[in-house]
């Protein structure tokens, strides 16, 4: 009974790391996107800088999961609890480099005004993150549904994706001399299309730890 309260326990841990992981991956998103918008380099900058802990994060993610395997020795059920937040860390922390990516592609736009505002950008935004709290949520409680739901949200991010896209190639046949910032904005848009990406993974493998089966969605 001990040992069981223990791995339980463990698992609470792991559960909680991931979260952390998580809620940091949607931060730096958020902030990636304050500095595109407002032209801040220095946050974009502190971002670039901040990722090395995001990375600290995912490895203590690793270790702490092998450590549970190696001390508690799970079967079945549990085992798949430990090997599906291994795989949920590595979805989580290339997000954040996403974030990374953003911050990268706002410091090359530099001080130029933006050609047009980035409503479809912050509105993906918005979803992927709200994707990314509720695939954290499903794999905490081994939620089924809501991982579905997760996958259908995907859809609007697409969506938001071509139009954002669309918009970006009409402006640079009218204004080819902002060839260079419009191409770092459609850099943009697929790196939160693929996070967005990423976040249907996690909802994926919370199919798989329930079910026990890959679900196409």
């Amino acid at each position: 009974m001990v040992v069981r309260e223990n791995f339980e326990l463990g698992l609470k841990e792991l559960q909680t790391k991931l979260t952390e992981i998580g809620e940091f991956s949607i931060e730096a998103l958020h902030q990636s996107l304050e500095a595109l918008e407002t032209k801040n380099v220095d946050l974009a900058l502190q971002i670039i800088d901040n990722d090395a802990k995001a990375d600290m994060m995912y490895e203590d993610i690793n270790d702490f999961a092998i450590l549970l395997i190696a001390k508690q020795q799970p079967v079945a059920i549990d085992l798949r609890r430990i090997i599906i937040g291994i795989k949920i860390a590595t979805d989580i922390e290339r997000i954040a480099d996403f974030a990374v990516n953003i911050a990268k592609a706002t410091i090359r736009i530099g001080n130029q005004e933006l050609v047009k505002p980035i409503v479809h950008v912050k509105k993906m935004l918005e979803i992927t993150s709200t994707m990314l709290q509720l695939a954290l949520k499903a794999y905490n409680e081994e939620d089924v549904k809501l991982a579905k739901k997760i996958a259908e949200m995907d859809d609007e991010v697409d969506d938001l994706n071509t139009q954002a896209i669309r918009e970006l190639m009409e402006i640079s046949r009218q204004k080819p001399e902002f060839v260079q910032q419009i191409s770092q904005l459609s850099f943009v848009c697929r790196y939160l299309e693929r996070a967005a990406d990423h976040t249907t993974n996690i909802a994926e493998n919370v199919f798989y730890l329930v079910k026990g089966r890959h679900y196409d969605w």
